[in-house]
C-alpha cells in the first residue's frame, strides 16, 4: 500500500501566491546578464532553452502578480487600460513556443524588465504603497 506525504491545496483565486513575495534579484541578475550578451552564440540550444524556460515562468509569475496590483485600481482608472495592454502582450509573447537562440531568450528577459517596470510603477501608485 502507498500513502502519498503530500497536501494538495485549493487556491483558485491566488491568494496563497499573492502572500508570497517574488523572489526578484536573482531574476533581475539573470536578465541583466542575458541582455548583456553579444557576438557569436557560445552555449547549447538546451542551456538557451532552460534559461528561457527560467524566464518564461518568472515572467508569469510577475504578469500575475502585475493583475493582482490593477484589480486595487479603480475601474475607471487609465492605468488599468495600460496595464491591460501590457498583460495581453505578454501573454501573446508567452504563447509563442520557446527557440533555443540567444534572440529568444533576450526577448522573454526584455518581457520580465517590462513586467517589473509596470509592476513598480502600479506598487508606488497603489494607497497600500503610499501608507
Amino acid at each position: 500500500m502507498h500513502t502519498s506525504t503530500h497536501t494538495v491545496l485549493h487556491d483558485p483565486d491566488g491568494l496563497i501566491e499573492a502572500e508570497l513575495p517574488l523572489d526578484r534579484e536573482p531574476y533581475e541578475s539573470l536578465v541583466k546578464a542575458v541582455l548583456a550578451w553579444s557576438g557569436p552564440d557560445t552555449l547549447t540550444t538546451r542551456d538557451y532553452e532552460q534559461i528561457g524556460l527560467q524566464l518564461t515562468g518568472h515572467a508569469r509569475a510577475v504578469a500575475a502578480d502585475v493583475q493582482r496590483h490593477t484589480q486595487l485600481l479603480p475601474a475607471d482608472s487609465p492605468r488599468r487600460a495600460l496595464v491591460d495592454v501590457v498583460i495581453e502582450e505578454a501573454q501573446r509573447r508567452l504563447s509563442v513556443p520557446l527557440e533555443g537562440t540567444v534572440r529568444c531568450v533576450q526577448n522573454r528577459a526584455r518581457m520580465v524588465r517590462a513586467l517589473y517596470e509596470r509592476l513598480d510603477r502600479l506598487t508606488e501608485a497603489s494607497p497600500a504603497a503610499r501608507s
